[in-house]
């Protein structure tokens, strides 16, 4: 894991003095995956959610090149209504630091920040994997190579659903990558609750959750990440004939417009939240705000202090 030159909000400098749980948590879904003003809200709801549920939350950014583990309310807010915000994979992070650059980290830039940081568990929506017809565009994000080296636990509804999803899981697969469903042996679909494939391990509480990284720990073996599927519920899922139907309209737009690289995903998610009326966006919240909730349980279930305080994920 390389070096990072980190300052800390004081909210999470007095949770590392006291031994709290802390969760990680991305800003590019504030600058560049929601949006406004709904973006703005909903950061301080997924901020909410983990203080709700026994942890501190850790929002991490870059402001003026200075990269930063938990920023405060106002420095959301500027990400949140700030344009021309930077895009940060880890590959970014020294160009952004070097040109003074405000910036929303990835996942991969996320995941690799809090690891240095000594944060163990992150939540996130959806992560980037591979993307379709990856085998002549050779487009795979960066979020996969990272947690291969990054040994944190990743909660998310499964990988967007605007991705390969079968060839994403071989790729963790191949690069060492733990997968769990929360719950279930099926991979979550983020938008829809089954993604179409099954997973070898299924974890049912914060517990079992904390003590998996109690032994990988313990047992030194690996220094990849733990992926956590945490599925939506039936009832919550994006209608399956719309997703579908959605989907396979926006892949039609991309090859017509030319689009790609970083540019797929934030503009596969604004089709879907044009096409579907909002209601992929009300799905999308949803899906951050369940997986900040089961984020601060494991959490909190692996800081031993904070471990029999029992709270309760929302239904």
């Amino acid at each position: 894991m390389g070096r990072f030159a980190i300052r800390y909000g004081d909210h999470v400098t007095r949770a590392r003095r006291d031994g709290r749980p802390v969760v990680a948590l991305e800003s590019t879904i504030i600058s560049h995956g929601l949006p406004r003003p709904d973006n703005l809200r909903v950061a301080r709801e997924i901020e909410q959610t983990v203080r709700d549920n026994g942890a501190v939350p850790a929002t991490i950014g870059m402001l003026g090149g200075e990269l930063i583990v938990g920023l405060e309310d106002a420095q959301i807010e500027q990400l949140a209504g700030a344009d021309g915000v930077a895009k940060l994979s880890v590959r970014d992070l020294a160009l952004g630091a070097a040109t003074r650059a405000d910036g929303a980290t990835t996942v991969a830039a996320t995941s690799a920040v809090a690891a240095a940081a000594g944060i163990k568990v992150f939540a996130t929506g959806g992560l980037g994997g591979v993307h379709r017809e990856a085998n002549t565009t050779f487009d795979e994000s960066a979020d996969l190579t990272t947690l291969s080296r990054t040994p944190i636990v990743v909660v998310c509804a499964g990988v967007k659903s605007i991705l390969d999803v079968g060839a994403t899981l071989e790729r963790l697969e191949t690069l060492g990558v733990a997968v769990a469903g929360y719950g279930t042996r099926r991979f979550p679909g983020f938008f829809v609750t089954d993604g179409g494939f099954d997973v070898d391990w299924q974890l049912d509480t914060p517990e079992q959750v904390a003590a998996t990284i109690a032994a990988r720990d313990d047992h030194g073996a690996g220094a990849g990440a733990l992926v956590l599927g945490n599925p939506l519920p039936v009832g919550e899922q994006l209608d399956t004939e719309l997703h579908d139907r959605t989907l396979a309209e926006g892949l039609r737009l991309l090859s017509q417009h030319g689009v790609s690289g970083k540019a797929v995903t934030p503009f596969l998610l604004s089709h879907f939240h044009s096409s579907t009326e909002g209601k992929s966006l009300e799905v999308n919240v949803r899906i951050i705000l369940r997986n900040a909730a089961l984020a601060a349980r494991i959490a909190a279930a692996a800081t031993p202090a904070h471990a029999s305080l029992g709270f309760s994920l929302p239904q």
